[in-house]
C-alpha cells in the first residue's frame, strides 16, 4: 500500500463476467493477471474462473500481485442460516489461504440482476421480519469471518433488496459494525439514487472496502427511459472504468483520505470486453488515478 495505506485493485470483470460467461471466455486467467501487471495495479479479486487456491497462488507469486476478496452470493432470507454457513466457511477458507483481506457479502433474495426485469423499477423490498432475520444472519457470518482473518463487506447493489442509500443504512443501523462492514460502490449508488457522496459521508466509518466504478449519464438516462435489466444495461455501456464516466472520484477520494480510510480501491465495470479492450480500459482507469487523484495526496 502507499503511504495513505491504500491498495490499488481491478477486478476481472472487464475480462470475465461470472454472470454471463460466455462473454470474454478466451481471456485466461494468466492473460487477465498480466494485464494487471501491465496497467500498474496491485492486485485483484477472485472471479468464477479462477482456479484453486495453490494454482492461483503461484501465478499471483510470479507477478508480484494480491487477492482482496471475493463475492459470495448469500440467501440467508431464502434458504436460513444453516444452509448458508456451509458454503460461507468453504469460500472462507480458499480466501484465506489465498490470504485475502475481504469476502464481499451480497444478499440474493429476490434478486433480479441476473433477469431480465427491469432494473430501475422491479427491485425487491424487505420487510421489517426480513431486515431482521438478514442483519442477524451477517453478523454470525461476519463473526466467521473473522475466524479465517477475514473482513465481511456488505456490497449495496442494483436489483437487489439493499440497494438504496437507505437501505445501506437500514443495514447498518442494524448490524454491529465489528462483524458487518460496508463496501461503498461509487456506481451503484450512484445509478440507484443519483448521488454518490451523502452515502459516503454518511457511512464513512463502516467502509471497509471500496469498488470505484464510473457510468455514463447518457447511457443511463436511456437505460432508465427504456426498463432495462441489469445485464442488459451493463452491455449497453451504462459503467465504464474512472476517467471515462461522469462520476468525480476527485471528491470521493478526498473524503476517503481525510477520514483515515485504509485498504482496498478497486476498480470495477461491467463491460463486454469485446466492446470495451480490458487492457485499453485498465489502462485509462490508471491513468485517471496518477494524474487525477494520486496528486491530490
Amino acid at each position: 500500500m502507499n503511504e495513505q495505506h491504500i491498495a490499488w485493485g481491478i477486478a476481472p470483470i472487464g475480462w470475465r463476467n461470472d454472470d454471463m460467461p460466455e462473454i470474454g471466455a478466451g481471456n485466461t486467467l494468466q492473460h487477465l493477471l498480466s494485464d494487471i501487471v501491465v496497467a500498474g495495479f496491485e492486485g485483484t479479486e477472485v472471479g468464477g474462473f479462477f482456479p484453486e487456491a495453490r494454482l492461483l497462488n503461484r501465478e499471483l507469486e510470479l507477478r508480484k500481485l494480491r487477492i482482496a476478496g471475493q463475492w459470495f452470493s448469500s440467501y440467508l432470507l431464502r434458504d436460513g442460516l444453516e444452509r448458508v454457513i456451509g458454503p460461507f466457511r468453504e469460500q472462507c477458507a480458499y480466501l484465506q489461504e489465498v490470504q485475502a483481506d475481504v469476502i464481499v457479502v451480497s444478499e440474493q433474495t429476490g434478486s433480479i440482476q441476473g433477469t431480465g426485469h427491469n432494473v430501475f423499477a422491479e427491485k425487491p423490498v424487505f420487510d421489517e421480519e426480513e431486515w431482521v432475520r438478514l442483519c442477524a444472519g451477517l453478523e454470525t457470518l461476519g463473526e466467521i469471518a473473522g475466524e479465517y482473518g477475514l473482513r465481511l463487506v456488505y456490497h449495496h447493489h442494483m436489483g437487489t433488496g439493499v440497494q438504496t442509500a437507505a437501505e445501506v443504512d437500514r443495514l447498518m443501523e442494524g448490524t454491529d459494525a465489528s462483524k458487518v462492514a460496508l463496501l461503498y460502490d461509487t456506481g451503484h449508488i450512484f445509478v440507484s439514487d443519483g448521488d454518490y457522496m451523502e452515502l459516503l459521508r454518511r457511512q464513512i466509518g463502516r467502509i471497509g472496502h471500496v469498488h470505484f466504478k464510473d457510468a455514463r449519464r447518457d447511457v443511463l438516462d436511456d437505460c432508465r427511459q427504456e426498463g432495462r435489466s441489469f445485464m442488459q444495461s451493463f452491455l449497453s455501456g451504462m459503467f465504464t472504468v474512472p476517467g471515462d464516466g461522469c462520476i468525480d472520484f476527485r471528491e470521493v477520494y478526498a473524503e476517503l483520505i481525510a477520514s483515515g480510510y485504509r485498504g482496498w480501491i478497486v476498480i470495477e465495470a461491467e463491460q463486454d470486453p469485446e466492446v470495451a479492450h480490458p487492457l485499453e480500459y485498465a489502462l485509462i482507469a490508471r491513468r485517471y488515478i496518477d494524474e487525477h487523484l494520486l496528486t491530490q495526496s
